[in-house]
């Protein structure tokens, strides 16, 4: 069957024919790779990408920095010579590196949340553990013990017996209920975290992948009718699926709500770091200042880059700002001096190395951490991390610089005629026309 002769050419074309055909089912992906393929936006999409890899890292030709080095050193510095460790949200890490939120979906649920987690855990840099995992999976304490469990991935963790990094625990407004941070706060289990000062609780309040947007899975129609009370559920895919969407409510934000939630945490887990998750919203300067003075050890910046297990496509491809806009507004309103975090798309040592130099202590390894895990059970993270980690050496020290915090935003250009207008002046400015 041939397309209409007004349809519009090639991914807007089959697009079209796809809602014509599946109707509101066509917003999202194939039901059958729920939970079982890691989605997200591609570089180059209809948004056209995110502007952090349209920067380009301009080493200098004068090096004083170098010089400087080559004082200490007694000899010329090599890329070995980089220090990379860093605070990262009040927990030491050799690398300015930690895994981001990683929730319930198959993908995760398994053996393999537990293969990351040994592997975070021997690397020595923070983990993540996303929301959601105990109403689905289960907590873990005792005979409850399983695969995907909360305790289970925090006893991988443990298992190298490290003394840096540390484990975060993320919980949202709609999973509250479940008391997870009660529960972990109060387990003897993570007792050696609590003793070292390495657990962390997380509020996350948005994603990148669907911001203004709560959680979003899909669920047994069986089980539909005791969950219709507190979510939304969706009839997509017609009568003869088994399966409908079900839609949570982000929670309710103001600059007020968010200060007193910080401080409840504060007040409740006095022996906790409180860590803040954001979206990638046109206020997300506003909102940083406002997590970092209500006492949040560390905020964490979700490009609209993120992938997820479930979003509306519209939404990878067209709502929130990039992370490269997000770190450069933050940056422009007067930057933060500690505590801020990029996730979105880390995988490699150049766009890493971007955003440390827009103003982050260190980025999140999210879908590229799972697809490590996933190629090798045993090694697959650690190879990532020892390749980030040369990449970062390598460019750093082509900047004539040798400490990851020395990066700053004259080490980046932007193009302003491949930029936008916004961008583009915001980044000249901070960076003071570098040429």
């Amino acid at each position: 069957m041939t397309g209409h002769p007004l349809g519009a050419p090639g991914y807007e074309e089959e697009a079209i024919r796809d809602r014509a055909r599946r109707g509101a089912a066509a917003a999202f992906p194939e039901p059958g790779s729920y939970g079982r393929a890691l989605l997200g936006a591609e570089p180059g999409g209809p948004a056209g990408g995110d502007p952090l890899d349209r920067m380009r890292i301009v080493p200098p030709v004068f090096v004083p920095q170098r010089l400087e080095k080559l004082f200490d050193l007694g000899e010329e510095p090599l890329p070995g010579d980089v220090v990379l460790a860093t605070s990262i949200g009040g927990f030491f890490s050799p690398v300015p590196l930690y895994v981001s939120a990683f929730g319930s979906t198959q993908v995760a649920s398994s053996t393999l949340g537990e293969d990351l987690g040994r592997q975070a855990g021997r690397l020595g840099i923070p983990m993540v553990i996303g929301e959601n995992v105990v109403p689905v999976n289960g907590y873990g304490r005792g005979g409850e013990h399983r695969p995907g469990s909360l305790l289970a991935r925090i006893a991988g963790y443990l298992e190298a017996g490290g003394t840096s990094g540390g484990i975060v625990v993320q919980q949202s407004t709609q999973d509250a209920d479940a008391e997870v941070w009660n529960m972990v706060y109060s387990d003897p289990t993570v007792a050696p975290l609590l003793e070292s000062g390495r657990l962390a609780f997380e509020l996350k309040v948005g994603q990148g992948a669907k911001p203004g947007l709560g959680g979003i899975t899909l669920v047994d129609r069986a089980a539909a009718g005791s969950l219709s009370e507190r979510f939304q559920i969706t009839d997509t895919y017609g009568s003869d699926s088994d399966q409908v969407v079900r839609c949570a409510t982000p929670g309710t934000f103001t600059e007020e709500i968010l200060t007193q939630q910080i401080r409840l945490m504060r007040n409740n887990y006095p022996r906790c770091r409180v860590w803040v998750k954001l979206p990638p919203g046109r206020d997300i300067a506003r909102a940083v200042d406002v997590a970092l003075r209500a006492g949040a050890d560390a905020v964490s910046v979700d490009g609209a880059e993120g992938g997820t297990g479930w979003a509306p496509r519209v939404f990878l491809s067209q709502v929130g700002l990039g992370l490269g806009e997000c770190l450069t507004r933050i940056r422009a309103a007067g930057g933060v001096q500690r505590g801020l975090l990029a996730s979105g798309r880390m995988w490699e040592g150049g766009r890493a190395l971007k955003a440390l130099a827009l103003g982050a202590d260190a980025v999140g390894l999210g879908r590229a951490a799972l697809l490590a895990v996933a190629e090798d059970p045993r090694e697959g993270l650690v190879r990532l991390v020892e390749a980030v980690r040369f990449e970062l050496q390598l460019l750093i020290s082509a900047l004539g610089k040798y400490d990851v915090s020395a990066l700053s935003p004259e080490d980046l250009w932007l193009p302003e005629s491949t930029g936008t207008p916004s961008l583009s002046a915001s980044l000249n400015s901070v960076m003071g026309k570098v040429s």
